[in-house]
This record gives C-alpha cells, sequence and structure tokens, in this order.
C-alpha cells in the first residue's frame, strides 16, 4: 500500500509511475484492469491524487525491480543447507509487490542467505503468508530443493495446520469446504468462491473450542489457493475474526486471527520426518483469552 503524504494534486497514473519507476502505460493499463484502488474504490487515469490517499495495487510483479538485501529480525525455527523453516510475524509481507519493495521477507532473507531458488522477486518462497498471517513458513536454499518442495505441496505430502478465530458459533465439530477460488468479479483486490476463472480449493477443520459467538478451530490445507482459508470460512458464513477484507466490520491493525501453527513433512533429501510447532502472537493469545474470561 502506498499512502500519500504530500498535497500532490497529480494525476494518479503519473504520480506511480514516479513513486514505483514504472511507465505512465504500465499504471493505466493496471488502472483499466481495475488493479489499482484508492481508498478502496476503483479510480481512472485521470484521478488526482490528495493527501492522506491509500493506494493499493493488486499486482503479479511481472517488472524487473531490484530487491535490495536488509537486516530485518528473522524467527528461524529450523535451518539446514537445503531449507529454512520460518515464523513469520503478523504484519510482514512475504516478498515484494507494487507499494512494498521493502521490509519484506524476502529482503531480510536476502541479508543472511545465498538463496538460488525461485522467481527472481521471490527467492526461496515455496508457499507464501499473506501479510497479516503469521506462524511457519518453508523457504528452499537451492533450486532442487525448491523443486522438491513444490513437487511434495502439489502431491500433498507437506501437511500445514492453521489455528482461526471466527466469527460465529460453528456447530458442527469436523467439516470440509470444497469450492473453487478466483478473483472476485467485483473486487480485484480480493478473492471468492465462484466458478470462473477458479482453481480446485479444499480445506478440513476441525473445533477446538466454543465461545459466545466465536470458535477456535484448526484447519488443514489440502490446496493452497491465495487467501483460501479466509475466502472458504467467510462463504460458509463464519469468517476469520479481525479480517479486514473478508471479515464482519472493521479490523484493528492487527488483522485477522490467522496463524500457520504446524508444519511436518519428510526432509526431501534425506527422507527424515520433520515437525515443527509454534504458538500464536501475543494478540492472538490476548484474544482468546478474552473470549474464554467473558465464557465465565
Amino acid at each position: 500500500m502506498l499512502v500519500v503524504e504530500e498535497k500532490e494534486n497529480m494525476r494518479i497514473d503519473s504520480y506511480l509511475a514516479l513513486k514505483l519507476d514504472l511507465s505512465r502505460s504500465k499504471i493505466q493499463k493496471l488502472i483499466k484492469e481495475g488493479l489499482v484502488t484508492v481508498n478502496n474504490k476503483k479510480i481512472n487515469a485521470n484521478y488526482l491524487v490528495k493527501e492522506n490517499d491509500q493506494i493499493e495495487i493488486n499486482d503479479e510483479l511481472n517488472y524487473e525491480i531490484n530487491i535490495e538485501p536488509e537486516n530485518i529480525p528473522l524467527d528461524i525455527i529450523y535451518e539446514d543447507e537445503d531449507l529454512l523453516i520460518i515464523n513469520k510475524k503478523s504484519g510482514m509481507v512475504v516478498h515484494p509487490a507494487p507499494g512494498h519493495y521493502s521490509g519484506t521477507l524476502v529482503n531480510a532473507l536476502l541479508y543472511r542467505f545465498n538463496l538460488t531458488s525461485g522467481e527472481k522477486h521471490r527467492p526461496g518462497i515455496v508457499h507464501r503468508l499473506d501479510k497479516d498471517t503469521s506462524g511457519l513458513m518453508l523457504v528452499a536454499k537451492n533450486e532442487w530443493t525448491h523443486e522438491k518442495l513444490a513437487e511434495m505441496i502439489s502431491k500433498k505430502e507437506v501437511e500445514r495446520k492453521y489455528l482461526a478465530i471466527v466469527d460465529g458459533l460453528i456447530k458442527h465439530d469436523t467439516g470440509t469446504i470444497d469450492a473453487p477460488i478466483g478473483r472476485d468479479i467485483n473486487d480485484r483486490q480480493k478473492m471468492a468462491v465462484t466458478d470462473q476463472n477458479a482453481k480446485e480449493a479444499i480445506t478440513h477443520f476441525r473445533v477446538l473450542e466454543r465461545f459466545h459467538n466465536n470458535t477456535l478451530i484448526e484447519c488443514i490445507l489440502e490446496t493452497g489457493r491465495t487467501h483460501q482459508i479466509r475466502v472458504h470460512l467467510a462463504y460458509i458464513g463464519y469468517p476469520v475474526n479481525n479480517d479486514p477484507a473478508y471479515g464482519r466490520g472493521k479490523a484493528t491493525e492487527f488483522g485477522q486471527m490467522l496463524h500457520s501453527k504446524s508444519i511436518k513433512l519428510k526432509h526431501p533429501r534425506t527422507g527424515k520426518e520433520l515437525f515443527f510447532e509454534i504458538e500464536p502472537p501475543q494478540e492472538f493469545k490476548d484474544k482468546l483469552e478474552k473470549l474464554r474470561v467473558e465464557e465465565k
């Protein structure tokens, strides 16, 4: 996200071309495709930016940028010559994208490691977590490992479990959501359950704890679509608590109560079983404690 800090009164295509070092034609194409919003609203290329405008750009970053290594603290849970397990903080963007060229997990990884796998703008990244989703992530340190891990994920040989606090009381103890996900035709910034340009998406869940009007659940991904858990849970009427995109009402800065709690896999080179589990961040635990107190 870009926040306009000065009273520019400049056309948005010119402003973004200047700020992002892109051509105006590239910016105009993104605007025409509905991939640029200002204050959550679509605009035209002749829109004049104003102070405090919040500009979001949703693009797959298919142009060249220079990604600079940055000395950003990382919570490394496991490391060997082939892979890393990172505990990503909520609020950290995984890889550079328009409006997020610095401060990302990739910037931090490049400072510490000589990553030789994956695409240029997302080296080492085998799967991603949303900006405000915390928890465990796999990172490949070389191309061989990257290919093996990607293959294992596609074959469902990597088990990823998530914790989520959702709004509403889920009555069933377990469930499976099997509903295809694609780009939301009404809002290109979001995903949706749809039959248009969609891909298979399957999420399993089980209830861990029930409160007055919230439920703590564990989710297991069978597929890994963008925003999958958040979209699926909102689709069945139980959105992730505090989700700014798919939730109920206004969210706090912390974002959705969704945490990647564990990863289990066989090491791609040695075959040794690896299992790692991490507690959710303090904000997540504070929310749980508050719900438990309210139940008494």
